[in-house]
């Protein structure tokens, strides 16, 4: 560390390694309201694997996070033993008082078999074998955020710097992960990638200056924030840094007001007034072929109701340049691919849930794509590239195009509303919304074989007072579902609920 560094420490009361602990302000909080964060910034390594930001970042992050009215443990440049005794002391703080836990980690990490780990400062790395000995898992901190009882809990992981050590790991960067139950898991850059430090000037890494900036913002809601500092740190890379966040909470966090809240939708008249606004926007850029337009779009409307269909024009025009690397299932993902080809199709076969009774067959194919469309058997059906829904044989048009699946990554515990206004073949004009999550990725079987897949679950409302709840089950590279459960219930007369499969399909020429 430079003499200008520790100076730097020394005038704002931090020794690196040092922890302060504000008990007084923790035990007079009631259960429920604790917020406590753990942020630990390392940055002086020895030799070259010296970083220019985690200490600065950590500093950033710690008075921000106090500012938001969180309770703060901070260390800059922590050996492993201070690192594990911290994670011990945020856990005996948290017991048991239904608080939210929140992990920010600025500096080296690495992952070895599907685990990632913190690299504290100290620690000597000269093969695989010493990684788990030298360094904290990442789940040590989960582990005691379960222990504690956490009604939430947030982890950052400013940690994918390119480093010396990534010779004894697994792979680049960190591993992807699916976040634990009532968790929020933010990555600075994908999984298998590596993140900016910055340079000294900047003062921050790329990743954390944008969520400073966002952080701070009034009504500061947890999906808004990372999806906004998704979206500029990689305008500003260029597509070299994408972020990548996996989420299974169920309510919504706002930092400025540190509350957890529940997900809750807007009255009729409020929704529509907003679908109006946002539509107004999409329709003026929905044709552009300039990815500034849909960047600009998603900033102001992150989780909109059209959000998906930009993500994808997004992906399309300014195609990531992170390297796409397996999960753990073996599943690579390249967002904004083709996934279409002409000749590709899908013989499905529909039957009654209730008795089994065939009621029909139907095959597909495409059969033209061009100007950015997908025509599927002669013009019956219509997509866009990206894989929204147009017209079938059964609606005359989408507008805009109803999205099934999301615009970027397949990930579980993603979600997202859409609506659209829908027309029937018969001249009925309605509106649809839908409530989309990924909730599993599984194994499914149908009769053309078996396939590990993501499962879908969407709730939809139609105007017509019918509603419509799917279960499907899709792969990111197959442009269709290999099953599907759908249930009508029409404001009058029956219920009605059938099975689709994929029976047979084939891919058409590359």
């Amino acid at each position: 560390m430079s003499s200008s560094r520790r100076r730097l420490l020394g005038l704002m009361g931090a020794v690196p390694g040092a922890l302060s602990w504000p008990w007084p302000e923790v035990l007079a909080q009631t259960p429920g309201d604790l917020r406590l964060a753990l942020v630990i910034g390392n940055a002086a390594y020895q030799g070259t694997a010296a970083l220019d930001n985690p200490a600065h970042d950590a500093q950033a992050m710690a008075e921000t996070l106090r500012q938001l009215g969180f309770q703060v443990i901070e260390l800059r440049d922590a050996g492993r033993a201070q690192m594990t005794e911290a994670i011990g002391k945020v856990r005996a703080m948290l017991q048991g008082r239904q608080g939210i836990g929140m992990l920010y980690y600025a500096g080296h990490g690495l992952q070895l078999d599907w685990r990632n780990y913190m690299v504290p400062v100290d620690a000597k790395i000269a093969a695989t074998t010493d990684i788990p000995a030298q360094t904290v898992d990442v789940s040590a901190v989960v582990d005691a955020f379960r222990a504690a009882g956490n009604r939430m809990n947030i982890l950052v992981l400013d940690a994918c710097r390119d480093n010396p050590f990534a010779g004894t790991a697994s792979g680049k960067g960190l591993a992807q992960l699916d976040a634990p139950p009532g968790t929020f898991l933010a990555f600075a850059t994908a999984p298998g990638n590596v993140a900016s430090d910055g340079d000294a000037r900047s003062g921050n890494g790329l990743y954390t200056g944008f969520l400073l900036e966002e952080l701070k913002k009034p009504a500061a809601r947890i999906e808004d924030v990372f999806k906004r500092v998704r979206l500029n740190v990689r305008r500003q890379s260029k597509g070299r840094q994408i972020p990548w966040e996996s989420t299974s909470l169920e309510d919504d966090f706002v930092f400025n007001a540190g509350v957890v809240v529940k997900v809750k939708s807007r009255d009729e008249r409020a929704r529509e007034e907003a679908f109006r606004v946002e539509k107004a926007d999409w329709d003026r850029i929905k044709d552009s072929r300039n990815a500034e337009d849909f960047y600009t779009f998603l900033l102001k409307y992150p989780n909109g109701s059209i959000s998906q269909n930009a993500a994808a024009a997004l992906e399309r025009l300014a195609v990531a340049q992170t390297v796409a690397v397996a999960d753990r299932n073996g599943i690579v993902q390249r967002p904004g691919a083709a996934r279409f080809r002409v000749g590709d199709f899908a013989e499905t076969v529909r039957k009654d849930q209730y008795t089994g009774r065939e009621m029909d067959r139907l095959t597909q194919r495409i059969t033209r794509i061009a100007d950015g469309l997908v025509e599927i058997n002669n013009g019956q059906g219509l997509m866009t590239v990206d894989g929204g829904a147009i017209r079938n044989q059964f609606v005359r048009l989408w507008d805009p195009p109803r999205m099934d699946y999301p615009g970027d990554e397949f990930a579980v515990g993603k979600r997202w509303t859409g609506r659209t206004l829908q027309y029937s073949l018969t001249g009925a004009e309605y509106w649809r919304e839908d409530a989309v999550r990924i909730t599993a990725l599984e194994d499914v079987t149908v009769p053309a074989g078996t396939f590990k897949a993501f499962k879908f679950e969407m709730d939809s409302m139609l105007s017509s007072g019918t509603l419509v709840k799917l279960t499907y089950w899709a792969q990111p590279e197959w442009p269709g579902a290999f099953r599907t459960l759908r249930e009508l219930r029409p404001r009058t007369g029956p219920a009605t609920r059938e099975v689709i499969e994929l029976v047979s399909f084939g891919r058409g020429a590359a």
